[in-house]
């Protein structure tokens, strides 16, 4: 299994974006190795996170290739001050199984 964190810093929003955001979330969940998605941002609301996770990188590398995708990285400028991403490779996830969550809970490692 991996994620892919997008962290990023918003910008100004418009029209262009809301569509092609809505195409890419779209595309992403279409994808067969699709296995969910959680965001969060901090207090202020400056930093955001989206991360994605994927059964498998051929899946998360041909999710990023797809070309609405590279459009919306070509005029990413445009809408946000910054971001940062962070492929994984989740090799263990575990709780005390409350908390219901994409990645498997190991629990004996809890």
């Amino acid at each position: 299994m991996y994620s892919a964190a997008f962290i990023y810093q918003p910008g100004q929003y418009d029209d262009e974006f809301h569509r092609l955001n809505a195409i890419i979330d779209s595309v992403a969940r279409s994808l067969p190795g699709f296995l969910g998605v959680e965001s969060w941002q901090s207090a202020d609301g400056d930093r955001r996170n989206a991360t994605y996770y994927w059964s498998d990188l051929d899946t998360l590398k041909l999710f990023s290739a797809h070309p609405v995708h590279q459009e919306a990285k070509r005029q990413y400028a445009r809408w946000y001050k910054g971001y940062h991403i962070v492929v994984s490779e989740v090799v263990r996830s575990y709780g005390d199984g409350s908390l219901a969550h994409i990645t498997p809970n190991d629990r004996q490692h809890a």
